[in-house]
């Protein structure tokens, strides 16, 4: 099993609370059998309909392992994140009368890994977790770092709890069907890790730019297991998201371009996908940054041409901050009534600017609007 970057299986190790390891590679669903366990019998597949196909190949390899695979399809995308489809999948549980010896697989994008977490995490008090990611969005953020769940009205990914997977699987294979649209969505968190923690990935997006946007491509995957690893790391250190004091970062450098972000996915009915909504938040956190006196201004340019050179966004709506603020006062990073922004002060290097005022706010969005 390789360690790097390159043929073969890549596995990237995540100390944290309950150690597992992250497969990356071409064939490596091949592998899901072994991950149940010995003492599985019943397993449920969570999935949204577009990956019937591979659904399908899944139940027939559990199947030929002796399991009794339990297929529940989902909706597509942040539809499936909602109190009224975590139910139905518990009643299927019930139904089929799932035991803490069972497995629950999230195959899909991240929206289907977050809900697949929440419902394992609270069926039972928690069962085994495999998650397959099946989008560069997924593997490279949603399922790693046992964070897990599910959208309210009022906000996304309010309701939910820390819960690890047994082992993520990340088949390369996959990728050759998913959406352009959907590979570059998935580019915002990985450009994300290249300004957060590893600016060789800024290097590998702006030296091949096509490349890093083409499915089966060595620059992609080497893009893929570097941004796994940033998280890898990040949350190894800080599981939940507790290790963050005054401008100290801990977990939260993973919310960079987060809190603007979640609001215009919020303001848009999540028709903007994640990566294109926090391509947007991360241009605003780098000149709330650069106003502040924090972070040099040809810094922010880098922003700007990395994220455009993905095909990612770079501006939203003028006229709507007051808007997106009040769903940025419900965003996890908020204090009381103090919003907090992970902000950067050079490459790879992070804090946190809390509580700056209105008016730096206000002239931060007004480079970020377009009419």
């Amino acid at each position: 099993m390789a360690d790097g970057t390159g043929v073969g299986v890549t596995a990237v190790d995540v100390t944290a609370e309950s150690p597992y390891q992250v497969l990356v590679g071409h064939g490596v669903l091949d592998q899901l059998s072994q991950l149940c366990g010995d003492r599985a019998r019943r397993v449920a597949v969570i999935h949204p309909p577009t990956l019937i196909n591979v659904a399908a190949r899944v139940e027939a390899k559990l199947s030929s392992a002796g399991l009794e695979p339990v297929r529940i399809d989902v909706p597509d995308a942040e539809a499936a994140k909602t109190a009224a489809v975590a139910a139905t999948c518990w009643s299927v549980f019930g139904t089929a009368g799932f035991t803490r010896s069972d497995v629950v697989i999230g195959l899909g994008g991240g929206a289907t890994t977050d809900l697949t977490g929440f419902v394992a995490a609270t069926w039972l008090r928690g069962v085994r977790l495999i998650t397959v990611p099946t989008t560069v969005l997924g593997m490279v953020d949603a399922a790693v770092g046992g964070k897990t769940g599910i959208n309210t009205p009022e906000g996304k990914n309010l309701v939910g709890c820390f819960y690890e997977p047994a082992g993520v699987l990340c088949d390369l294979d996959v990728l050759a069907s998913l959406p352009a649209a959907e590979l570059v969505s998935g580019l915002g968190e990985v450009v994300k890790c290249g300004f957060i923690a590893d600016p060789e990935i800024l290097s590998l997006v702006e030296g091949d730019p096509t490349g890093v946007r083409s499915a089966g491509s060595a620059v992609l995957r080497e893009a893929i297991e570097r941004s796994i690893r940033v998280k890898a790391t990040v949350v190894s250190g800080d599981l939940r998201e507790s290790t963050s004091s005054g401008t100290r970062v801990g977990r939260e450098l993973l919310n960079y371009g987060h809190t603007l972000g979640h609001a215009i996915e919020r303001r848009e009915k999540y028709r903007w996908r994640h990566g294109e909504a926090i391509s947007v938040g991360m241009v605003f956190a780098a000149e709330l940054s650069r106003l502040a006196g924090r972070l040099d201004p040809q810094l922010v340019d880098r922003h700007v041409r990395a994220l455009e050179l993905v095909g990612l966004p770079v501006s939203y709506r003028a006229g709507v901050l007051d808007e997106l603020l009040a769903t940025m006062a419900l965003d996890k990073k908020t204090r009381g009534s103090t919003l907090r922004f992970v902000v950067l002060d050079a490459l790879a290097k992070a804090s946190i600017l809390e509580g700056p005022p209105p008016e730096l706010i206000a002239a931060a969005y007004e480079r970020v609007s377009s009419q």
